[in-house]
């Protein structure tokens, strides 16, 4: 038989791009329940492929780490932990291994979005500074070079911050009218506004009224944070029009985004900055509200700050870049 290709000729950048796809798809974040082959992202494909074609690192967005919900019953205080420690050093690891198949690697960019909407969760702006700030001490001391944090000061500057976000939204924000009728007739945005109305109901902590009351307020704000969220995508895209997106939030097979988990939850909709990190005693962690974790295991702290849970049993402490399994 005539061989068409000789044996050590080069793999098509197609196929250097599935291989890549490859690595990220056991992380995928979603609902569905069947994993898709890398074939059935063929937006993400495109994109890697010119990446390959031309040599150059692989530049993937990933809009989130936005601040700690306030909730204290979830979270550890307003600065980063563990959580995010893990979930940083999972990304530069993922880099790592893209570079293996493609040489010239791949970099993350953080795009932090606390500031777009930190009027409607209730979070102040500078809790939101003092966040941005450390995931950037943090990726700079632990030397996770492929990592870098774009946020609306990148973009902005000094300005006010309610005149930013007034900026973002007036610019891009989709109608109000258009999203309502989006989540009536679409299933996944529907999800979405269903999630982050929990969340917001959720992280909630001072509301004097009803129950039913809170829950109407919530599902208002919750379309505001979606048009906020959308805007925020759009700026990215101006500012990388040609990275990878990637999204905390869970995307189907096919989708325009790819959701990416970066840390294991037995909720998909999980993020380090609604929970708690708990390592168990075979040295795998787990993302839980911070109360459940507290029920579990034993507080730990870095540096002078509380950090994460213990299970009993786990001793020692594992490199973040391996601790995720």
């Amino acid at each position: 038989m005539l061989l068409t290709t000789a044996p050590d000729t080069p793999p098509l950048p197609t196929t250097a791009a599935a291989q890549i796809l490859d690595l990220l798809l056991p992380h995928h974040r979603t609902t569905d329940r069947a994993r898709a082959a890398a074939e059935a992202f063929p937006r993400q494909l495109r994109r890697i492929t010119d990446f390959v074609r031309e040599g150059a690192p692989i530049v993937f967005t990933l809009p989130g780490f936005p601040c700690k919900s306030p909730n204290p019953a979830k979270t550890l205080g307003h600065l980063p932990d563990m959580g995010e420690h893990l979930s940083l050093a999972f990304l530069d690891t993922l880099c790592t291994q893209i570079a293996r198949i493609h040489p010239p690697g791949a970099r993350v960019v953080i795009c932090s979005d606390g500031h777009v909407f930190g009027d409607l969760i209730r979070v102040p702006d500078a809790h939101i500074d003092a966040y941005a700030d450390e995931l950037r001490a943090l990726i700079r001391e632990s030397g996770l070079h492929r990592l870098s944090v774009f946020d609306l000061r990148d973009v902005l500057g000094d300005l006010p911050h309610d005149t930013k976000r007034a900026h973002v939204h007036d610019r891009y924000a989709p109608a109000l009218d258009a999203l309502r009728a989006e989540v009536r007739t679409e299933a996944p945005t529907l999800a979405l506004y269903r999630g982050i109305t929990r969340f917001l109901v959720e992280d909630t902590a001072d509301f004097n009224g009803t129950r039913s009351a809170l829950q109407r307020e919530c599902r208002r704000r919750a379309y505001g944070v979606i048009q906020r969220s959308r805007a925020w995508g759009a700026l990215v895209a101006d500012h990388h029009p040609r990275a990878v997106r990637l999204s905390i939030h869970p995307q189907p097979a096919g989708a325009a985004k790819f959701g990416i988990r970066l840390l294991d939850a037995p909720d998909a909709w999980t993020t380090p900055w609604h929970s708690a990190a708990l390592r168990e005693p075979d040295g795998t962690w787990t993302l839980m509200p911070r109360a459940r974790a507290q029920q579990l295991g034993r507080l730990v702290h870095r540096d002078g700050r509380p950090s994460h849970f213990e299970r009993s049993g786990a001793g020692g402490q594992r490199s973040a870049a391996t601790a995720r399994r």
